[in-house]
């Protein structure tokens, strides 16, 4: 199933409307889709106690694995008004547990930037890593995987 970037980006300008962002007034909105056309969406939610906040990626996705679904091919992030707000950290760890060969979507001015997940996150953690610890495996053999 294919699907088009701009109605992916189009539906994370829709999820933004939802953001609860009293603090910080920056809204943000995403969307991810699954291999199969299945869109997910989520916005961000903040907290006075800043650290329980819940970036919009992340709502995305526990909202699509909540329905069951494991697998994405893309996701699309918005900040206020169409300006690019690129995954942080702590999104990109979570977004690579379920797609590492993911798209990320960003606006960019009058056009959308295409950027793999890979990029954003080069050498990122994964199973594999856990899977090669509990096999006994010794640091330098984990890392020349």
């Amino acid at each position: 199933m294919t699907f088009e970037p701009a109605d992916l980006l189009a539906a994370a300008v829709t999820a933004r409307a939802l953001a609860y962002a009293p603090y910080s007034g920056f809204s943000v909105g995403a969307a991810l889709v699954t291999p199969e056309g299945r869109v997910f969406t989520g916005e961000n939610v903040e907290n006075a106690s800043y650290g329980l906040s819940m970036c919009a990626e992340r709502v995305a996705i526990y909202n699509a694995v909540s329905h069951g679904e494991r697998r994405f091919a893309a996701v699309a992030v918005t900040g206020p008004d169409g300006l690019r707000a690129m995954p942080c950290g702590a999104c990109r760890q979570v977004l690579h547990e379920f797609g590492p060969a993911m798209q990320v979507i960003l606006p960019d001015g009058d056009h959308l930037r295409i950027v793999p997940l890979s990029a954003l996150l080069p050498e990122a953690f994964g199973g594999g890593d856990l899977a090669a610890a509990s096999n006994g495996a010794a640091p330098a053999q984990r890392e020349a995987r």
